[in-house]
């Protein structure tokens, strides 16, 4: 074996911050709270759901440098290597979505591990001079990594990698039913090891609804959020090898517009300013506007309106699932003994 011929053939040193412990898998994740529905459907899922993370278009292969010509008499014979991956054991092979990357396991000058080619798509095929390498296939967030040996004689099998993955899918309603605009919800999905601090680990931020999300399979735990202010629910959901999970989360939490009005029904007045407080007197949204939107998880709050230096204020009621108008009265002022509750009226047209 002669690895310097090898080495002159290589291409550029990799990205930095690529090293050994970056082509290890995503362990199982948990936790709980929340209430979710969860379906399963089987028959290859992921060839009629758009991932997260794959690529708009999929090359067959990208192989590292040929040999020079000028070496080839002299460089070492390079041998093909055949490879494919299975979302479980006995499976079908996956065709598309995968990006494999082989890498050399001696070190470079900077400590990392050469790249020495990479491939789009489903199974891969390269020419390899003889040597041990690190193969790493990765499906979105799932992956699995072996060694392998290529011997300069003799036959080589198809290497085959069971990634041990599924994929899930997330939405959520308000209440019982009412849909939520996809614009107003994001979901984050944590691993279930709860480190020192109390905390868990990202797995991955912001996603969207009815979004595929690749992971190796286990439990992950699931934070919803609805809005910004304090409509979150957690929830576990379990990823199973092969499969796609359908997961809903109820929210208990409605979208409420607040109006500052002379009378009931009335036009919003301009250049107010709202403090939304909880029963228990802390403050949990703040606003100017004549009519500012917000999302409240369901209880018991005030409104506090500031308005040409005097204060109004009003309690109201959140109900999940009914989005409504909050209106203050200018005759409700924050000194005004035996004030009425805020009028709440539904909102004539929510989503």
């Amino acid at each position: 074996m002669r690895y310097p011929a090898l080495l002159r053939c290589l291409p550029p040193a990799p990205r930095p911050g690529l090293a050994l412990a970056a082509l290890i898998a995503f362990g199982a994740a948990g936790g709980t709270a929340g209430s979710t529905w969860a379906q399963d459907v089987q028959d290859d899922p992921f060839k009629s759901f758009p991932s997260i993370s794959a690529p708009t278009k999929m090359p067959k292969l990208n192989s590292f440098s040929p040999v020079i010509p000028s070496e080839a008499a002299h460089g070492p014979t390079t041998r093909d290597v055949r490879l494919e991956a299975l979302l479980k054991d006995k499976g079908g092979a996956v065709e598309q979505g995968l990006t494999w990357r082989v890498f050399s396991p001696i070190p470079g000058s900077d400590g990392k591990l050469p790249l020495v080619a990479t491939s789009q798509g489903g199974s891969a095929a390269f020419q390899l001079v003889p040597g041990e390498y690190f193969v790493n296939v990765a499906f979105g967030r799932a992956g699995a990594t072996r060694k392998i040996r290529v011997a300069e004689t003799g036959s080589f099998e198809r290497q085959v990698l069971v990634l041990d993955a599924g994929g899930v899918t997330l939405n959520a309603v308000s209440g019982a039913d009412v849909r939520i605009p996809q614009g107003e919800l994001s979901f984050s999905i944590f691993s279930s090891d709860v480190k020192g601090d109390g905390e868990r680990a990202l797995v991955v931020a912001d996603v969207k609804p009815s979004t595929v999300v690749r992971l190796n399979t286990g439990t992950y735990h699931v934070v919803s959020n609805y809005g910004s202010v304090n409509a979150v629910i957690r929830a576990d959901i379990q990823v199973e090898a092969g499969k796609l999970t359908e997961a809903t989360i109820q929210h208990r939490a409605a979208k409420l517009t607040l109006k500052l009005v002379a009378e009931p029904g009335g036009e919003a007045i301009a250049d107010t300013a709202w403090s939304i407080l909880t029963a228990s007197g802390d403050v949990v949204s703040e606003s100017v506007g004549a009519f500012p939107t917000l999302v409240l998880a369901e209880g018991d709050y005030s409104a506090v309106a500031r308005n040409n230096e005097k204060i109004y204020q009003r309690d109201f009621t959140v109900t999940a699932g009914v989005n409504a108008d909050v209106e203050v009265l200018l005759s409700n002022t924050a000194a005004q003994p035996g004030a009425q509750s805020a009028a709440v009226a539904p909102a004539s047209a929510q989503d």
